[in-house]
């Protein structure tokens, strides 16, 4: 026989005379998406409240996510779980975020079922799913998804982007982050941002080309295979960040205040259909100082944080543009469903007056009208991490009361806009049928013909708590088959069921009004009265912004909602409830390894994370580095955690050593050495010595002195009145041998490398800790 005859299935004979058949191959068939499977993008912006998109009745021009409207579908009825990774894991997964381990965020986890931020393997991730059809998934942007105790390099790696099904990835793992100097994870590791502010980098613009150089590497390869693209920028998440020619195309908009800008949105949400004709508008938060009462300077500082702050989301829209712009010019944006979501209403982390460093919040530091102007020009830069205040906060929910972290609608009903030209003919219109992030993930597997799996990898899934919303796409009367939904956040609690709303809120109405700030605990004799005495009632079928409390005339309907309200936290892990808020972050967790007193570092090696690193807080401490200093001198960073926020560096400069302190951007304590440091081997040294108590519920850490040693020898000293209490700052980590984020010292430029060679840098932290849980306790209480 010929080679030619030589085919898969062929007989023939061989010379002892037994009949062969050619062996055809067998490959393993590639999994590969139906014909024509639309791409998917989830665009998930953080803090944007109901009233602050443009094509929901928000003067901050969007006009890329209104073309989106325009052209799709928006909800008015859309609900979160009134925080960040709560409803990210929920949007996620298609399941409750006390189901997902996610009560909290990763950072206030508790060692209970629904709060240890373990989100269980069997609760698969819409990445997952996807990729066993045939798609690609990228995620591009925040991520907070991660246990706080494994984000370091240590691992493990399972909970990261790439361990739940994501085949790309880059962004940062934390809650936030500087927009100028990010903390940047690219895929399973760390790197710096590509460029400097000074060379025109913001975070947004980094992300967005990301995200098209993912698509675009897939797309040159394989045309015909799906993407599924989880874009979440930093915005507007504190800081805002933006350049300043952004802001100032604000300015002097929002000059009559709060009240003003309230009802402004409010007309023109009756207007766009986006609430009924006959909603009321909540009342003045007893929470918000009235405009009319607002000093000058006070409105002068608060309007330009609100320019600042527009101007941020009409630049995060403006690069959102960029993405869909990409689609188009490749010709897949007719072929991509679209769904953008805010992760909770907007934030008042700024507190009542509004803030120039969110580090402040986090030391009980009080925030100072005159510094806050005296950095007015300063706001949207790299020099300050700002966040506006109240007031905005109130405004930019409106029509609803109240804000994130309370499940009021304020808190929990969000913008919501579905785009999909080729899958859904209805353009332009708008939807009322109740709906919640978990319905994201099972309303994407039914567009796309795909059924739930059974298992992803190798583990049998538990079932989807969602619903699909796709019947709504093309009939606006189809009714919702989301009947009912529990809430609860850090204490404050809610159930809607078919029309009606059921709340508790914690510590009340308001703060002013209950007498107490956020974060009280609930024992058990609280709970029991709240239950008897303080859930209210409200028919949002015809009292959309919940303004009339019909608890004294429906008790019956009000004890059946409450009951519910206990068998939906049975059945999703939310009980035992806690109501510390910020005070969780105290509580003892898992760590990747056991608190030592000594801590090793190395050069050429990622930042180590602030929760996976030393504690010197408040402690005596010594900080040694091996070095080897060349002929011609060598300056740089030993060591350093923190950023300008707040934070501390250990380094050489003009040949002499230096350490500095950053009192949450307010002081930095400085001392120099008076020789210099030699040329050859040497062991380069700081010791803190506490000379006194910490003053925690004023915000002061404790005092002590600060010294200089070169081999051995004193060097250089400061006496320090009062250090930071609690955090350097949530950017930055730990790292050896150049600054990893902005100067901590504006003395230095970033990064500031060593030029000589370190060997290692050793941290001991043998002496005692002090510590005042008392203390601790007040603060975290007192802050808003």
């Amino acid at each position: 026989m010929s080679l030619e005859e030589y085919k898969p299935g062929t007989a023939f004979t061989g010379v002892i005379g037994r009949t062969f058949e050619v062996s055809a191959p067998a490959w393993p068939m590639p999994v590969r998406a139906k014909e024509g499977a639309p791409n998917i993008l989830f665009i998930i912006l953080d803090d944007t409240g109901f009233g602050q998109i443009g094509c929901y009745g928000s003067p901050i021009e969007t006009p890329n996510l209104d073309s989106l409207a325009a052209n799709g579908l928006r909800y008015s009825n859309m609900h979160t779980t009134a925080l960040c990774s709560p409803t990210r894991s929920c949007v996620m997964t298609g399941r409750n975020h006390h189901s997902n381990g996610m009560a909290c965020i990763t950072e206030g986890s508790l060692g209970y079922p629904g709060y240890n931020g373990y989100i269980p393997f069997e609760n698969g991730f819409l990445s997952e799913m996807l990729l066993q059809h045939g798609y690609n998934t990228f995620a591009v942007g925040k991520w907070h998804l991660t246990p706080v105790d494994q984000v370091s390099a240590a691992g493990p790696y399972d909970r990261w982007p790439l361990g739940r099904g994501f085949e790309r990835y880059y962004g940062f793992l934390g809650a936030d982050t500087h927009q100028y100097y990010p903390d940047l994870a690219y895929d399973n590791h760390r790197i710096s941002p590509p460029r400097k502010p000074e060379e025109g980098y913001h975070l947004t613009e980094d992300l967005v080309d990301k995200a098209i150089s993912f698509i675009a590497d897939s797309k040159q390869v394989a045309p015909n295979k799906p993407f599924f693209m989880y874009f979440c920028p930093g915005a507007t998440h504190a800081p805002h960040h933006v350049p300043k020619e952004w802001a100032d195309k604000y300015k002097g908009k929002f000059d009559d205040g709060w009240e003003a800008y309230r009802e402004k949105v409010f007309g023109r949400q009756k207007e766009l259909g986006i609430i009924p004709r006959e909603t009321e508008l909540s009342r003045h938060d007893p929470d918000v100082k009235p405009w009319a009462k607002c000093s000058p300077e006070e409105k002068r500082l608060y309007s330009r944080m609100m320019e600042v702050y527009a101007g941020f989301l009409t630049h995060t829209d403006y690069h959102i543009g960029r993405l869909l712009g990409f689609l188009k010019s490749i010709g897949e944006f007719e072929n991509t469903l679209v769904m953008a979501l805010s992760d909770n209403g907007a934030s008042s982390e700024g507190g009542p007056t509004g803030s120039v460093n969110e580090n402040f919040f986090f030391n009980n530091v009080p925030e100072s009208l005159e510094e806050n102007l005296r950095l007015i020009d300063k706001l949207g830069g790299p020099e300050v991490f700002n966040h506006y205040a109240w007031g905005w906060t109130w405004a930019g929910n409106t029509p609803f009361r109240r804000w994130k972290r309370e499940t009021y609608r304020g808190g929990i009903s969000d913008p919501f806009i579905v785009h999909w030209p080729k899958g859904i003919r209805a353009k332009g219109e708008i939807r009322a049928q109740y709906a919640h992030a978990i319905d994201m993930t099972p309303t994407v597997l039914e567009s796309l013909g795909i059924e739930p799996p059974t298992v992803v990898k190798g583990i049998a899934q538990s079932s989807i708590e969602g619903v699909s919303f796709a019947h709504t796409f093309d009939d606006a009367a189809s009714p919702s088959k989301h009947h009912t939904q529990y809430f609860e956040m850090m204490g404050h609690r809610s159930i809607y069921h078919d029309g009606w709303r059921a709340v508790c809120p914690w510590p009340g109405t308001s703060f002013t009004e209950a007498g107490m700030p956020f974060g009280m605990p609930i024992f058990a004799e609280t709970l029991t009265e709240l239950d008897a005495k303080s859930w209210e009632l409200y028919h949002v079928a015809e009292d959309f912004a919940e303004n009339h409390n019909l608890a004294g005339k429906e008790p019956i309907r009000l004890a059946e909602m409450i009951s519910q309200w206990y068998v939906e936290a049975g059945k999703h892990k939310v009980l035992p409830i806690d109501g510390r808020g910020i005070m969780r972050a105290l509580a003892e967790r898992p760590q990747i390894a056991p608190d030592r007193a000594r801590y090793v570092y190395y050069p050429g090696t990622q930042p180590v994370p602030t929760f996976s690193g030393v504690r010197l807080l408040n402690r005596p401490h010594s900080i040694t580095a091996e070095v080897e200093i060349p002929g011609n001198g060598a300056d740089g960073v030993l060591l350093c955690h923190g950023d300008n926020e707040g934070g501390y560096v250990f380094y050489v400069k003009d040949r002499k050593l230096h350490y500095a302190h950053n009192y949450v951007a307010r002081h930095i304590y400085h001392v120099e050495s008076k020789g210099n440091v030699p040329e050859g081997r040497h062991q380069l040294r700081y010791e803190f010595e506490v000379t006194g108590e910490p003053d925690f519920s004023e915000g002061k850490g404790a005092p002590g002195s600060g010294r200089l040693y070169i081999d051995g020898k004193p060097a250089g000293e400061i006496e320090m009145p009062f250090t930071t209490p609690f955090s350097m700052g949530l950017s930055g980590g730990i790292c050896v041998g150049a600054l990893p984020g902005a100067p901590i010292t504006p003395e230095l430029e970033a990064p500031f490398a060593f030029a000589g060679t370190i060997h290692s840098v050793t941290v001991d932290v043998g002496g005692a800790l002090i510590t005042d849980s008392k203390a601790e306790m007040r603060i975290h209480m007192a802050r808003q």
